[in-house]
């Protein structure tokens, strides 16, 4: 499995304000050439680690705080409970990731393997839930074709910062 480079590693835990140790590779970058979303391996420390789709960007970190301090869960968890197409989408972008994350896991940790097939995303276990929405717009730029990270996506009015924030982090 390629690993995140050493630049690429630095940078993220930057932008996060704090040391990682389950991550594997960055799989989004933004216009600026600096990580957006990262692949964490599903175990951490020991202990099953459910997220493996981690969004690390500053910009967008803020901009999806905003809609969540504007209820905009509970907004896109009515949509997706009154509407029958998102909601199997939904199911079924849980169900991309289960599939991602337990392909990830080595032998030595395949004794978490029950657990983390039991949850989706996130460790969501109601899969029309929505627990965070830096969650599931980290799913939908990773590649899965996860609805709620598409609505998020959707509403942000600037996909990401004018001015490469993260060339701060570089030094």
């Amino acid at each position: 499995m390629e690993r995140v480079s050493d630049k690429d590693l630095k940078i993220v835990e930057k932008q996060l304000g704090r040391r990682i140790s389950n991550y594997l590779r960055v799989v989004k970058y933004c216009s600026h050439n600096f990580p957006v979303v990262i692949l964490s391996y599903p175990v951490r420390d020991s202990v099953p680690f459910p997220t493996i789709h981690y969004l690390t960007c500053p910009h967008l970190l803020k901009e999806v705080s905003h809609l969540e301090e504007h209820g905009y869960i509970s907004k896109l968890e009515r949509i997706v409970q009154e509407n029958e197409k998102i909601r199997q989408r939904l199911i079924n972008a849980h169900e991309e990731v289960r599939k991602k994350r337990l392909k990830l896991l080595k032998e030595e940790d395949k004794m978490w393997e029950e657990i983390l097939n039991r949850v989706g995303s996130g460790g969501i276990k109601e899969l029309t839930k929505i627990k965070c929405l830096h969650l599931h717009l980290a799913d939908f730029l990773a590649g899965v074709d996860n609805p709620v990270g598409e609505m998020v996506y959707e509403m942000l009015t600037q996909k990401e910062c004018p001015n490469a924030y993260c060339v701060k982090f570089e030094i």
